[in-house]
């Protein structure tokens, strides 16, 4: 500022083991394990927000309430990241992915300026392996110097399917290079390097890339700042975001033709279609929004905030051939997502000449950041003025999902205005819709009425989400303020936890254990109850 599993549990856990330990470790491990398999709403968090829907709700119970992580009361374990973190964590498997920067070098190899996805083991927080990557020449709109990067992978099976910082799609081996130098993709040593710069020799620490697909390359796509997109993925394909833009000017757009939204052949990484929306020509400031899926009244759609602040629902892509063909689909002859309906977050915006906009916290288009949330047959999302570049106000709409074409008007069930910009996406649950905003305000909301049913003033600005789970609303604040309220319609504040560093991310709940991602650390927090043994530092 994302599902992410198979296998079963045991097996999964079995191999995260890859260093020695003593006989009474092993044998404290194996209790953990017991015991969180034994919690009957233990699952694994392949993804950033539930499954398809992108609900930040998780099942997870026995989490804690407080912490203290100056004492390591209910933390398992730390584990150290770069010097700027804005990537939700994801666990899947044994393993837990967090995009970070390169400020706290873990490898000598690799010294400078780096875009870094961490595999950690989820017992311990010990890296297993790293994706490192170089940062974009020249512009630094198009990639942001020092900022690392900031997208949450997506795993599914032995798969890590990621976008970049260099607007990159990868499809990466749960277990690293460890296992071998896999798929028809060889060139991780080049890859690692900077332009001009001398090949890295590979190591056991190192990524092992299957297959990449470059949409600079590809389809003409110009990222500004840094690529915020999480892989959705739906059967034998990937639903990806560009994160097409502006250029430096903040008043040019460079590709104005490149598309929304693709699709890839996961077992490839060949591209199959994209969307037809024009939305490029459009968008205001770039695209932060990841799609969602969901059935509704047995229609398959896929949904897409667009920067240009539209709600986009498609059709599902057909399968395709059981034969992965591996052959690259020109750009031109790609196939055309169906439109099944579109929504104008705020249809009362300037639609023409918008770049004269920019800096106007009075008037101007809206963008959408947060991912579109699909319940009941509903969509729920954030839309508003550009946090950056735009106006103050925003709000949490309420869509029915079940229309066709232009519904701007017809599906509109309700409006609920924000206090200010919001760059998170709801969680729903219980006839209840939760929503932070960047100033400083959550907000309780009915989802019939769509009238507050309370707020609470925090003591920062959200950059991230909201998280419901085990009856708790947890969110964090760029003031380094964790705070845990009562998931319900009575307003009941449980705690706040002092993190003494911003948090840009969301809360993750995985197999009764609460992850909280500062800007240089990852806390696994856990009571009592859910077996964790006492806290320490992974190296």
């Amino acid at each position: 500022m994302n599902d992410i599993s198979s296998a079963p549990y045991l097996r999964r856990r079995g191999r995260s083991f890859e260093y020695r330990v003593s006989s009474f470790g092993q044998h404290l491990a194996a209790v953990i394990l017991t015991t969180t398999v034994l919690n009957a709403g233990a699952a694994d968090q392949p993804q950033w927000g539930a499954w398809h829907s992108r609900n930040m709700v998780s099942d997870e119970r026995s989490l804690p309430a407080n912490c203290n992580p100056k004492s390591g009361h209910n933390v398992r374990w730390v584990a150290e990241l770069g010097t700027s973190t804005y990537s939700t964590p994801v666990i899947a498997r044994g393993r837990v992915f967090i995009g970070t920067n390169n400020g706290n070098p873990r490898d000598r190899r690799h010294l400078g300026d780096r875009c870094i996805l961490l595999c950690l083991d989820e017992l311990t927080g010990r890296l297993h392996w790293q994706l490192v990557l170089p940062k974009l020449p020249r512009d630094p709109y198009l990639d942001c110097p020092r900022v690392g990067l900031t997208s949450s992978p997506t795993v599914e099976g032995e798969r890590v399917y990621l976008v970049n910082n260099r607007a990159e799609v990868m499809a990466l081996d749960l277990h690293g290079l460890v296992n071998g130098n896999d798929g028809p993709y060889q060139d991780e040593s080049r890859h690692a390097a900077p332009p001009d710069t001398e090949p890295v020799a590979l190591g056991p620490l190192d990524a092992d890339i299957l297959w990449m697909t470059d949409l600079r390359q590809e389809l003409d796509v110009y990222p500004h700042d840094s690529a915020n997109i999480s892989v959705l993925v739906v059967g034998d394909h990937l639903y990806i975001s560009t994160p097409n833009g502006v250029n430096h000017t903040h008043r040019h757009r460079p590709s104005p033709d490149a598309p929304g939204l693709v699709v890839l052949d996961k077992r490839t990484g060949r591209l199959l279609a994209r969307d037809n929306t024009g939305v490029g020509s459009r968008v205001f400031h770039s695209t932060f929004s990841s799609a969602s899926f969901g059935v509704v009244n047995e229609r398959p759609l896929v949904f897409y905030g667009g920067g240009d602040g539209v709600v986009y629902a498609f059709e599902k892509l057909m399968a395709s051939s059981s034969r992965a063909s591996t052959t690259a689909t020109p750009a031109k002859t790609l196939s055309t997502l169906s439109v099944a309906w579109t929504f104008d977050c705020d249809p009362s915006a300037p639609k023409e000449n918008i770049s004269q906009y920019q800096g106007n916290r009075r008037e101007s288009p809206s963008s959408i950041v947060g991912m579109p949330v699909l319940h009941e047959g509903r969509i729920y999302v954030t839309a508003g003025g550009d946090p950056w570049h735009g106006k103050r106000q925003c709000w949490l709409k309420c869509i029915d999902a079940s229309q066709r074409g232009d519904v701007t008007q017809a599906a509109a069930l309700w409006s609920y205005p924000l206090t200010r910009h919001s760059i998170s996406t709801p969680s729903v649950k219980k006839g209840l819709v939760f929503i932070a905003d960047m100033g400083r305000m959550v907000h309780c909301v009915d989802t019939q009425t769509g009238r507050a049913v309370w707020t609470h003033e925090l003591d920062g600005e959200v950059w991230g989400s909201t998280l419901v789970a085990d009856g708790k609303l947890y969110v964090g604040t760029h003031r380094g303020t964790l705070w845990v309220l009562a998931a319900s319609r009575d307003k009941q504040v449980l705690a706040s936890v002092d993190f003494e560093e911003a948090i840009y991310t969301s809360p993750v709940a995985a197999n009764g254990v609460l992850y909280v991602a500062t800007m240089s650390k990852l806390y696994a927090i856990a009571g009592s109850a859910s077996g964790g043994p006492p806290s320490h530092h992974a190296p």
